[in-house]
């Protein structure tokens, strides 16, 4: 089997306690052909220092210093740089298995996949557990996999980069980059227009990614009622979008809209919604008897105001 290149991007930002950890779970990856872009957003701490010093230490590593722009533009300018045929991304405060890489890129290779996913560790202090979705290892088509999301839409298993392998040439083909004008749920826009250009995915049952818990971790405090329902609005309509495309939309359009209440990602629960976006679902609702005594109901799908 060719040994392709794997580009992985590690955006560094406030990082300096975690950063060594990351950077050396991927230094001794069984998969030694990578090229390591380190895209320092500006950060005030002694992160890009250690960076420059794993660089020192191994070619395959290059550091860019880069003002601070958001983590969005600046996995944008070292997705510009990479040269691999695979793109993989870890952020600076988590780590990587040791096969992590080995275990994305054979899966790709031997199936053809554009896209592939797998499971990770969830590390909250001493506790480690393992999450992911789809738990056999399998090929699937877009449509396919696109049904199983919509199982689960909030879970981070679909809506994060850092347990998944991309193909340069779909995000250099198509122009994808992460947009800039969020300050979270990024990644799962990303993905949902880069899944609009995907043939087969492939799932693979098997931790690839230590995602360490972090109680100030962007999700836990911008995660208010306002933003959350923000974040869906802005969010649903990529996520229809891609059901659109499949026609998928009609046959599946009340388990599409179940996104706009999902609200458990990765254990953690988001801030309730308001009652009236609840109605987004089927509300069953008497409407008097029949003639052999049977409750009538009619079905309300709605909006919120």
């Amino acid at each position: 089997m060719e040994r392709p290149l794997v580009s992985i991007i590690v955006p560094v930002y406030r990082v300096e306690r975690e950063i060594a950890r990351c950077l050396e779970s991927i230094r001794t990856q069984s998969w030694e052909k990578i090229e390591v872009l380190l895209a320092n957003d500006g950060s005030p701490d002694h992160s890009l220092e250690i960076c420059r010093q794993f660089a020192e230490q191994d070619s395959r590593f290059q550091v860019l210093d880069l003002p601070h722009r958001g983590v969005s533009a600046t996995r944008n300018t070292a997705i510009s740089r990479t040269s691999g045929k695979y793109i993989q991304f870890v952020d600076g405060d988590d780590y990587l298995p040791s096969d992590a890489t080995e275990c994305l890129v054979r899966a790709a290779e031997s199936t053809g996949a554009d896209l592939t996913v797998g499971h990770f560790y969830r590390v909250s202090g001493e506790h480690m557990a393992v999450r992911g979705h789809i738990k056999k290892r399998c090929v699937l088509t877009l449509g396919e996999y696109a049904t199983e999301m919509r199982k689960a839409p909030a879970n981070y298993y679909y809506g994060v980069l850092w347990n998944k392998l991309y193909r340069r040439s779909i995000i250099q083909r198509e122009e994808l980059k992460c947009p800039e004008g969020l300050s979270w749920c990024e990644d799962f826009l990303f993905n949902l227009e880069y899944l609009r250009h995907v043939r087969l995915v492939a799932a693979v049952p098997d931790p690839v990614y230590y995602y360490v818990k972090r109680p100030e971790s962007l999700v836990v405090t911008q995660a208010t009622v306002r933003n959350t329902i923000e974040m869906k609005r802005v969010t649903f309509s990529y996520y229809k979008k891609l059901y659109q495309a499949l026609d998928l939309y009609e046959k599946q359009k009340m388990q599409v809209y179940g996104y706009l209440i999902s609200g458990a990602v990765d254990g953690i629960t988001l801030p309730d919604f308001p009652a009236r976006l609840r109605e987004v679902f089927p509300a069953k609702k008497p409407r008097g008897k029949t003639r052999r005594g049977r409750t009538r109901t009619r079905t309300k799908m709605r909006l919120w105001e």
